[in-house]
């Protein structure tokens, strides 16, 4: 893989190559990623979609919204102070007019929208989505797909359908928001099919990041980009976008930092407990004595967790510089911080965010509701539609495709994987309260 060719600022439907050096500085094409995707309603809905506590009723916890915007803003650092270095090892970039920012600017896009694709209620919703078609009603269609369909349903995956909403054509809409093929490409954190399932312990093969509906855009966007293969065409699965570990690091770090403190703040963890495995992350870069001086709670662990973000931010630059060759042959397989010198404190916090936090019982509850809402969802709506195509549609049927059911998804498709796909991503698209309401209404507890 190549640089120039990894910041490609092509767009779908470009018939011409666009060039860097012709870019407005005052509106770069990697700073409109950033406008169209916080613009979109897909973003927007991230404001009421869970982080760590579905449904949550206290000012304490971050949302989908909060968490993404996080993430983009520690991205945006750790593109800036890689793209300086590779700006000074690659002067040939220069030449062309890129510049160390815009590094920055690609990955705080691609990291601001990577979570736009999940579903309601947290990953317990992607499982949700995924059980409802493995062992709910949602199996009666198995028989009628083929293995790689049946397996983005039963196997539903929050990356994938993210892909799908930044690409996905629609009447009248070509090319989904029309994002750079480089931001597409910092995205993309699993670029491979369904199938085959982990077939390696390469980082690429964790999970998967394209639906079958999708796969035509994503060998357009690989192809542009010059991924490289990591198998044949009949398994598609290509190695990461270099600025992918990015985006992935800067996730990384702010779900380990801030859902830990989202536990302190919710009382889930004790105080001197959480700030105990804080302070180990910064023991080279506290002021003890600055630390001391601050008399509140609320102080001490934005101290604690402003020098934690720093600090990992650092480690993950170093180790990306450190290994940029490894990844631009596609022979990197970790993410960035998985053998940092940090890696046992992250460990650990990890491991009491997931024993104190993840499982409480708060979550477990809430997620157990969002498993029935969803499930409950998907067979009305999925009915409906697939009833429309068939002629046979129910009283019920017209009155939920009519008025429950928004216009950009009554268009009735001839593919069943198409038509079950168009209701998963309107569920998806759905925010925690509004599933919730929107049941209620299915249900008839709303009159």
């Amino acid at each position: 893989m190549n640089w120039e060719q990894l910041l490609s600022l092509k767009r779908y439907g470009d018939t011409e190559r666009r060039y860097r050096k012709d870019q407005d500085e005052t509106r770069l094409g990697f700073e409109v990623d950033y406008d169209r995707i916080i613009f979109s309603d897909n973003f927007r809905s991230l404001q009421d979609k869970t982080q760590v506590v579905p449904l949550s009723k206290t000012d304490f916890v971050h949302t989908r919204l909060t968490h993404s915007l996080e993430v983009s803003v520690v991205a945006r650092s750790l593109g800036r102070i890689v793209g300086k270095q590779l700006i000074e090892k690659y002067p040939d970039l220069t030449e062309k007019g890129y510049q160390a920012n815009d590094f920055g600017a690609i990955v705080a896009a691609a990291a601001l929208s990577h979570d736009i694709g999940n579903p309601p209620f947290g990953h317990s919703g992607e499982k949700a989505i995924g059980e409802y078609f493995k062992s709910g009603n949602g199996a009666q269609y198995k028989s009628q797909l083929t293995d790689k369909q049946w397996q983005d349903l039963i196997d539903f995956e929050g990356n994938a359908n993210g892909f799908k909403i930044l690409t996905e054509n629609r009447e009248g809409v070509e090319g989904g928001l029309r994002l750079s093929y480089a931001t597409l490409g910092a995205f993309m954190k699993y670029p491979k099919e369904s199938l085959p399932k982990k077939p390696t312990k390469h980082i690429v093969d964790k999970k998967y990041g394209v639906f079958q509906s999708e796969v035509e855009a994503f060998k357009d966007v690989a192809q542009e980009l010059g991924l490289v293969k990591l198998r044949d065409d009949e398994h598609m699965a290509f190695n990461r976008h270099p600025l992918a570990f990015l985006v992935e690091a800067a996730d990384d770090i702010c779900y380990t930092i801030i859902d830990f403190e989202d536990g302190l703040n919710l009382g889930l963890i004790e105080e001197e407990y959480a700030l105990e495995y804080l302070i180990n992350l910064v023991r080279d870069t506290i002021n003890s004595k600055k630390y001391h001086q601050l008399k509140t709670k609320k102080d001490r662990l934005s101290y604690l967790r402003a020098l934690a973000i720093g600090n990992l931010i650092n480690e993950a630059a170093e180790m990306f510089i450190n290994n940029e060759s490894l990844i631009l042959k596609g022979e990197f397989q970790t993410s960035l911080l998985d053998k940092c010198k940090y890696e046992a404190q992250i460990n650990d916090i990890l491991k009491i965010s997931v024993e104190k936090i993840y499982r409480s019982k708060e979550v477990v509850e809430k997620e157990v509701a969002g498993y029935k809402i969803l499930s409950d969802l998907l067979n009305v709506f999925i009915n409906a539609i697939n009833n429309s195509h068939d002629n046979s549609m129910s009283n019920y049927d017209k009155l939920i495709l009519l008025l429950l059911l928004p216009e950009n998804y009554h268009q009735t498709k001839d593919s069943l994987y198409d038509r079950i796909f168009s209701i998963c991503s309107f569920v998806s698209t759905m925010s925690d309260s509004y599933a919730l309401i929107l049941h209620k209404k299915i249900k008839g507890e709303i009159l």
